[in-house]
């Protein structure tokens, strides 16, 4: 009974979700429902000691990235460097190769450390221009920018700075580089599948006579500017936030150490507050370096962009605070989820699986899809379970760097069902609906999920690390 309540409240926040309802609204309502179907003592505890405390946590260190994000997209969207930068691709690539030019340049921003939220932000107003110069029609974007931003850049390719790929690291005793073949075989696979899949559906579309779509909701302003900028100009605000972002991330605990602390000068308060740097260093660089990226806009383009500033602005807020509040919600809805024994039914049924590395895999992807976070699922599927594939991996003579590698790809694969944050959030900034665009999401989340596991049997095959 326990697990069919996890179970009933996992559905019906999808279901919810994919036909258009409020998250913000739903999410409690399904986390609520599950408690009071479990223990009606512990709904209003639950509630205000689990929930709001995690969503409010999250708000806390997040919703300035959301903002930040926000607005600088809207600058880019503004000042006619999206529509810059779509002028030079066309010419440079051809419309048809318009996926392709938008995947990658959210792969780019997403392995330069960009947060994926930010991506969104960043890249949506040059695709919705680039899809509408090339009649694609604007349901394919989600899709596309999923690819770029959301699969091989954020926890398969060596090296990449997203949290996905950070997390294995304290479990395993190994660095971000782990298995370095095994995730380049396993990124080439999605990109080139994910590829094929966008493309054939662009060619379908084109079939049938769509175009972009007419009749559309939040469509990036029309530059009304008389002049293009240079696209190099153009692309210099977006390279700038991820220099800025990795130079911050190596000066910011050098400048601040482990711990800063100082005592507020409010009368009758003497306690100090202390913050651990560790803690947040990533997230005000990111911060950093989005300040640093609208500075640029504005110093840029400052003609085009200075007389819509104080309505464009408000629009990114108030996207943001959509954004940010759902994905929010999502994550109470996983912690309370995650305490409740029907959870723990399905972490320990997870351990019967014989095979070290399948069993890793497909624990994590399970717990990331139940919670509907990549990072929040291999959190607790590691903090559970991590001896434990050590102990397995250990007596078949696999090494840590390829559990680390399993990990990280496992953890991207069925965290993007219908409720996850970022695909609310992805779906919220383009101004389309679950009925719309999910499909093409869910198609990348299945390719996802089988890079997992054709880096499996690459690795029993060939040996390959």
């Amino acid at each position: 009974m326990a697990l069919l309540i996890v179970l009933a409240a996992l559905a019906f926040l999808m279901l919810v979700a994919y036909r258009g309802y409020s998250v913000i609204l739903f999410a409690p309502v399904a986390a609520l429902g599950a408690v009071l179907l479990t223990d009606p003592s512990l709904v209003a505890p639950m509630f205000t000691g689990l929930f709001m405390d995690k969503m409010v946590g999250f708000l806390k260190l997040y919703f300035p990235v959301f903002m930040l994000g926000a607005v600088f997209g809207k600058l880019i969207e503004l000042s006619g460097f999206s529509r810059a930068i779509v002028a030079a691709t066309i010419g440079l690539l051809g419309e048809r190769r318009a996926i392709l030019s938008i995947v990658l340049v959210c792969a780019l921003l997403t392995y330069g450390g960009v947060s994926l939220f930010v991506v969104v932000f960043a890249v949506y107003p040059f695709a919705a221009e680039l899809f509408r110069q090339a009649g694609i029609p604007k349901r394919l974007i989600p899709g596309t920018i999923a690819l770029g931003a959301f699969t091989f850049t954020m926890d398969s390719l060596p090296g990449t700075p997203q949290i996905q790929n950070i997390i294995p690291t304290g479990f395993f005793g190994t660095n971000t580089w782990a298995a370095p073949w095994l995730g380049l075989l396993g990124s080439v696979f999605i990109l080139v599948v994910g590829l094929l899949y966008l493309e054939h559906r662009r060619r379908a579309a084109a079939a049938a006579g769509e175009g972009y779509g007419e009749s559309l909701v939040n469509e990036p302003v029309a530059f009304t500017g008389e002049k293009l900028a240079h696209p190099l100009l153009a692309l210099l605000p977006l390279a700038l936030v991820g220099v800025a972002n990795k130079l911050l991330t190596l000066a910011i605990p050098r400048l601040y150490g482990t711990t800063q602390s100082f005592v507020p000068t409010v009368v009758g308060t003497s306690a100090p507050v202390v913050q651990e740097v560790s803690k947040v260093s990533a997230i005000w660089a990111v911060e950093g370096a989005l300040l640093i990226g609208i500075a640029a806009v504005l110093a840029f383009a400052w003609k085009p962009v200075v007389s819509r500033f104080a309505e464009g602005s408000k629009a990114a807020v108030g996207g943001a605070l959509l954004a940010s509040m759902n994905t929010a919600s999502e994550y109470g809805f996983g912690a309370v989820i995650a305490a409740l024994p029907g959870f723990r039914i399905v972490a320990d049924a997870l351990h019967a699986i014989p095979n070290p590395l399948v069993n890793e895999a497909i624990s994590v992807t399970a717990l990331a899809g139940i919670t509907g976070s990549a990072s929040g699922g291999m959190s607790i599927a590691l903090g559970a379970m991590a001896d434990t594939f050590i102990r397995n991996a250990e007596a078949a003579g696999i090494p840590m760097e390829v559990l680390h590698r399993i990990a990280a790809m496992a953890s991207g694969g069925m965290d993007t069902l219908p409720h996850n944050g970022a695909v609310i959030t992805l779906l919220a900034v383009t101004g389309l609906t679950h009925r719309q665009s999910y499909r093409d999401i869910f198609a990348i989340t299945v390719i996802k999920t089988l890079a997992v596991f054709v880096a499996i049997v690459a690795y029993y095959a060939l040996g390959v690390v």
